[in-house]
């Protein structure tokens, strides 16, 4: 580069890299084949400069893919340094400890050439919905068991696409055309990305990322201290117990405000387990810095220098820090309780910025049966939709009901789950006094319905939390109303892994609410009565909780 870049101009190119790596994920999102990613954007996507560095990620996308992901590009240079890349390459792993957590996330690593120097790398990763492995998915206990393992690879080579590799994913895989798609679909983002980002070099006319690169990431974790330094110093503790496999699980945290930044340390949490629900570190990494950026960086842009002040620490082989080969198919049922984990301890530091504790985990609506679609006669179906409980309360405002915090991912439509299944449901609404009751409520979990239309059984899989361990209220706020699910046959059926839903039955989940705020007494009673009217409380509830005197 010959010249310097003015501010103004170094501002304007910051601001389009977030245009071009929005514009790379919806690219991937548009082409997807899995639901998961085209209906709820369980994805990321992002641009790095040659150092490996994420400049800038795209907003469609969740902090497990994204904050993980800008660790990605550096074992990819690792494996392949920079000098030896050409344009044309393409790389694909789905290593959980590399990538995203679990075998299911595809991650690809572009290098972007100009004049055959290369410049900068884009990278994206989503959610593939089978990459072979056990069924049903929650019993595995190694990560051998949890599908194909994809070091890190050429599946590009110099323009030349790899049909040996994609015939080993197409051949590991319930699912061939979908999965082997989505991964199309990922080489297609990062050649959108890659256009797209030349075409922005093109206009403001440089030749390299060099200077505006050092600017994002210098001016964002000069940002991110400037706020650390706003808060009090000091070490504040938190635990608490979420639901395991088989037993509770202890989290505990240890977080530490210095001027250098924020450590979080979380010696004293239990081991690994047998089942898949340990949690790779990088996972534990992508949500505590996002629960840490939500109270302590709210807007500023998230890349490798927003995220540096924000450090973390764990015993190897704590259920936080897997070590292969640890199953660890389901991770986020520990890894998205990490915000929680973390507001515990700001809250004693900065009570008045931190929500209650929120439903966190997903809840996945998994069903596999046989399907007598004349189109496909005698194979099975396997679909997922994504649903969610209710959020914390806030400081001043309710949480949102139903809201996929902290992943970020939306529910999926019931008409897309339907026409991909032989299943109906026949219900999907909000779940009135599931929100913790607070002067601000939490937000409300879902009632949903499923039966099967045909007279054949199918199976529904859990991968679910807050069953046992509700979202929990602060400052007199009451606890959430607890997950559950139940068979219309038998509404106490006990916790499980797996139901098999009969012809003619009806599976019945009801999604967890968040935890309330404050007493509940304190509550306005205009929104009292609001509620009321909506339904979202029941009468009992504005009486009890609320102490609500309707004939007042």
């Amino acid at each position: 580069m010959s010249a310097s870049i003015g501010l103004i101009d170094l501002q304007i190119m910051w601001n389009r890299l977030i245009a071009v790596v929005e514009e790379q994920a919806q690219a991937l999102q548009r082409t997807a084949f899995s639901t998961i990613v085209r209906e709820s954007g369980d994805l990321a996507a992002g641009v790095f400069d040659a150092k490996g560095r994420m400049l800038a990620q795209a907003v469609t996308g969740t902090p497990g893919h994204i904050n993980s992901m800008a660790l990605a590009v550096g074992h990819v240079i690792a494996k392949f340094p920079v000098e030896t890349m050409r344009p044309g390459d393409v790389f694909v792993h789905n290593d959980p400890w590399m990538g995203t957590g679990h075998t299911n996330d595809i991650s690809l690593t572009t290098p972007c050439f100009r004049d055959g120097r290369l410049i900068g790398i884009v990278a994206c990763n989503c959610h593939v919905f089978d990459i072979g492995g056990a069924v049903p998915f929650m019993d595995t206990t190694d990560v051998f068991m949890e599908g194909l393992y994809l070091p890190i690879l050429k599946i590009v080579d110099a323009g030349v696409i790899n049909e040996t590799l994609f015939e080993v994913i197409r051949a590991n895989t319930r699912e061939p055309v979908e999965t082997v798609g989505d991964v199309y679909s990922l080489v297609s983002c990062n050649d959108v990305g890659c256009e797209r980002l030349l075409e922005m070099m093109d206009e403001f006319g440089i030749d390299e990322l060099d200077q505006l690169a050092d600017y994002v990431i210098d001016t964002s974790r000069e940002a991110v201290l400037a706020e650390i330094r706003k808060l009090p110093r000091g070490t504040w503790h938190n635990s608490m117990l979420v639901d395991g496999a088989s037993e509770p699980i202890r989290l505990a945290a240890a977080l530490t405000v210095s001027d250098s930044g924020i450590h979080v340390d979380f010696t004293g949490t239990d081991g690994m387990v047998k089942y898949n629900i340990n949690v790779p570190i990088c996972y534990t990494l992508a949500y505590t810095s996002f629960g840490l950026g939500c109270i302590v960086s709210h807007g500023i842009p998230n890349n490798a220098g927003s995220l540096a002040p924000l450090t973390i620490s764990a015993p190897p082989g704590c259920i936080v820090n897997a070590l292969k080969p640890a199953a660890v198919f389901g991770r986020a049922t520990i890894g998205m309780m990490m915000p929680d984990l973390v507001f515990g301890c700001l809250r004693q530091a900065v009570p008045d910025r931190v929500p209650a504790e929120n439903t966190s985990v997903l809840w996945r609506i998994n069903a596999r049966g046989p399907r007598t679609s004349p189109a496909r006669i005698d194979q099975t179906y396997a679909v997922n939709v994504l649903t969610n409980g209710g959020m914390g309360a806030l400081p001043g405002r309710d949480g949102l009901s139903a809201t996929g915090y902290p992943s970020g991912v939306r529910g999926g439509p019931i008409e897309i789950f339907e026409s991909m299944s032989t299943v109906i449901v026949w219900r999907k609404e909000l779940r009135p006094d599931s929100g913790g009751a607070g002067a601000t409520r939490g937000g409300l979990g879902q009632i949903i319905e499923v039966e099967n239309s045909i007279d054949q059984p199918f199976m529904y899989q859990a991968r679910i939390g807050r069953q046992e361990y509700p979202a929990r209220g602060y400052g007199g706020g009451k606890d959430g109303a607890l997950g559950r699910i139940e068979l219309r046959s038998d509404p106490d059926i006990r916790p499980a892994a797996r139901y098999h839903v009969a012809p003619g039955d009806r599976l019945i989940v009801r999604t967890p609410g968040g935890g309330g705020l404050g007493d509940p007494a304190d509550r306005p009673r205009a929104l009292v009565e609001a509620d009321l009217v909506e339904g979202r409380i029941t009468p009992e509830a504005a009486r009890t909780l609320y102490r609500f005197d309707q004939t007042a």
